[in-house]
């Protein structure tokens, strides 16, 4: 039976991200977008990385993905018409690939072949959800609430630049 869910995941996974790359629709990809991450969800699952799972849902489906929404909406953005492939684009393409593989074979070669590791050698005997909430209010307070402030900060920005202003500098 896992290995029935792993391929239904990885699969719901992939098939949403092309959906993301190849949709014309802004508020469409975003909704591909939160398939995809509830997808990796479900794989954080069969991993039994059960708080990874639930942080993907609450911070990446819950708040990401309608903040992406929340700008698309407010930018009123529409799709636009495709452009054909150019050749820095296809340069680019062949480079990326390239990049991946050898990132892929790297990675590979350091674990000694495709066997993972077993989870108790990644994580801190204990590791459990009050370790990582002690952590993050503590050793990892200061970064936290820099990321929430730009986060306000982009979001401002992008309010500001959604109005639409007349020749005269008024607000419409």
């Amino acid at each position: 039976m896992p290995d029935i869910l792993f391929h239904l995941f990885a699969f719901l996974t992939l098939a949403s991200s092309v959906a993301v790359v190849i949709n014309h629709n802004a508020v469409n990809s975003a909704l591909a977008f939160l398939v995809g991450l509830v997808g990796v969800s479900g794989l954080f699952v069969l991993l039994d990385s059960f708080l990874l799972a639930v942080l993907m849902i609450l911070v990446y489906a819950g708040a990401v993905v309608a903040l992406f929404l929340f700008i698309i909406m407010l930018l009123d953005m529409q799709g636009g018409e495709r452009k054909s492939f150019s050749k820095p684009t296809a340069v680019a393409a062949v480079i990326g690939s390239a990049l991946l593989v050898v990132c892929s074979m790297t990675l590979i070669r350091s674990f000694g072949g495709l066997d993972a590791p077993d989870a108790a050698s990644i994580l801190p005997v204990g590791a459990n959800l009050k370790h990582y909430g002690d952590q993050l209010f503590t050793t990892y307070l200061l970064p936290v609430q820099v990321v929430g402030f730009l986060l306000l900060t982009a979001m401002l920005g992008v309010i500001v630049l959604s109005k639409k202003f007349d020749g005269m500098g008024d607000v419409k």
